[in-house]
């Protein structure tokens, strides 16, 4: 048996070896994005697992890895909006995702912004760098004092919600589906009453149409002027110009941010010498009441790990079953 690996990253390159070895597998990698131009290189492989963030460029792609007699393409990532589920599912290919990696990596890097936001460390940091030792404008809050709303409780906000709540925060929720762990931890409430009541708004929901710009300019509108945005969901989730003339207009108080749409262009790219082509993000990398990290919500040895673990794991259940535990339905 015979597995492709794509667009693989060196902190990837062990978790993948020992993997391999335990199964007596060989597994091959490249840095390559699955594309048009890079799909021949899964000839002569019995399975394919990528990760990227922009979208396959062709349907051709699919019909040459069923043409290779490829029966599957799993994803090492929990967002699959980078491929054509009907395409995939037209040329009998198993798409599989890893829909819980590491929950607790995202809730807690949401923890850890929400402490860089209500303590100003950030503008501390910066002013330190100046020798301006000042306390003026560093008065901090406690997150007891506060009301945490979630938008999206499922695996990653629940898990942030069970934080929160220990630290003695009022945890408003809002998701279509309640949760029974959830029970004594939270409050569900509509969307209006989430933005309108909670001192910083945390973001957790799966990108679907739905979801799309689920916070546009009418909701920083209902938020405290006092609030604080936190997204380490996805970049479409936020309509990022809206975003910009909130934290411009001091509609909201700051945020920090993780996903942006057309991050694929900058994450995990050094751009010291090169001017940022997208307007938006640099607008919003510049604005001093917004932190900007490149989607690394999800970036701990835990999930790397599990990443690779889990999407290998359901290559080859296809491969020798034809089942997957985690396929992802067109």
């Amino acid at each position: 048996m015979k597995i492709l690996m794509y667009s693989v990253r060196p902190d990837e390159e062990a978790a993948i070896k020992a993997w391999a070895e335990r199964h007596e597998v060989t597994v091959d990698m490249n840095q390559e994005v699955m594309s048009l131009a890079t799909v021949d290189l899964a000839q002569g492989y019995d399975g394919v697992v990528i990760v990227q963030h922009g979208v396959i460029d062709s349907d051709q792609v699919y019909a040459k890895l069923h043409q290779f007699g490829i029966k599957q393409l799993g994803l090492r990532s929990a967002g699959y909006d980078v491929v054509d589920l009907k395409a995939a599912a037209a040329n009998d290919l198993i798409v599989t995702n890893v829909p819980a990696y590491s929950p607790r990596s995202v809730a807690e890097y949401s923890l850890a912004q929400l402490m860089r936001l209500i303590r100003n460390l950030e503008i501390a940091d910066e002013r330190a760098q100046q020798q301006d030792f000042r306390w003026g404008g560093l008065v901090g809050r406690e997150i007891h004092d506060l009301t945490i709303g979630i938008i999206g409780a499922g695996r990653i906000g629940s898990t942030a919600a069970k934080l929160y709540k220990a630290l003695g925060a009022t945890v408003l929720a809002n998701d279509p589906v309640p949760r029974a762990d959830l029970k004594d931890i939270v409050t569900y409430v509509d969307k209006a009453t989430i933005l309108k009541e909670s001192d910083v708004i945390d973001l957790h929901p799966d990108l679907n149409p739905s979801s799309t710009h689920l916070l546009a300019a009418a909701d920083f509108k209902l938020m405290k002027n006092s609030a604080y945005l936190i997204n380490a969901s996805r970049g479409p989730v936020v309509d990022t110009p809206a975003l910009i003339t909130a934290l411009k207009q001091h509609e909201i108080a700051g945020a920090a941010i993780d996903a942006v749409e057309g991050e694929e262009v900058i994450n995990n790219f050094d751009l010291r010498d090169q001017t940022i082509e997208s307007p938006e993000i640099k607008a919003l990398i510049a604005l001093p009441n917004a932190i900007y990290t490149p989607h690394i919500a999800f970036y701990t040895t835990v999930s790397v790990q599990n990443m690779v673990d889990i999407s290998l794991d359901d290559a080859f259940h296809i491969i020798t079953t034809g089942k997957a535990d985690h396929p992802v339905q067109a």
